[in-house]
């Protein structure tokens, strides 16, 4: 059932900006987000990959977490999906931090929707409209995932044709 049963375990590896491994073997891919890719086969890093990754392992590597399923339990990969929590003891106090969430609006992932896991859909949505208001992570570096501002779009769309700017 959507969010009945919370599982706490630690975070052995962080895999990319979405995707952690747990100590007990077990791959986790956030639910609701996506961020950039990291190298694989040799293509180029995305934008911002490997920024999402590290912020990533600032926020889970070696911690306990807590996970939420939704409706679905694993994607086509095997990896379990979840939405993921991790205790902040910041300031002295006390807290669980909504990893998803931070993640989007701190402009490290994208908000990447797939029914019938929504649960938190429309504050990942606010999370990233904050982002972008705020040129936060990726929305100030990227445009559509290539290295780049916004203000540089007419530029690197000549680059791309092989034009003279």
């Amino acid at each position: 059932m959507q969010g009945d049963v919370s599982e706490k375990v630690r975070v052995k590896r962080v895999v990319d900006g979405d995707t952690i491994e747990l100590e007990n073997g077990n791959k986790v891919r956030y639910i609701g987000i996506d961020t950039q890719e990291l190298d694989s086969s040799n293509e180029s890093v995305q934008c911002y990959g490997e920024e999402a990754q590290k912020a990533n392992i600032d926020l889970v590597l070696g911690k306990i977490i807590r996970m939420e399923k939704d409706v679905t339990d694993k994607d086509r990969f095997g990896r379990l999906l979840r939405y993921v929590w991790v205790l902040d003891n910041k300031d002295g106090g006390d807290y669980e931090l909504f990893v998803n969430d931070t993640l989007v609006r701190k402009g490290y992932a994208k908000v990447a929707t797939y029914p019938p896991d929504i649960k938190y859909s429309e504050l990942f949505l606010q999370g990233e409209r904050y982002a972008k208001e705020k040129s936060l992570g990726l929305w100030s570096e990227c445009v559509n995932g290539i290295d780049g501002k916004v203000e540089d779009l007419p530029k690197l769309i000549f680059e791309f044709l092989n034009l003279d700017y």
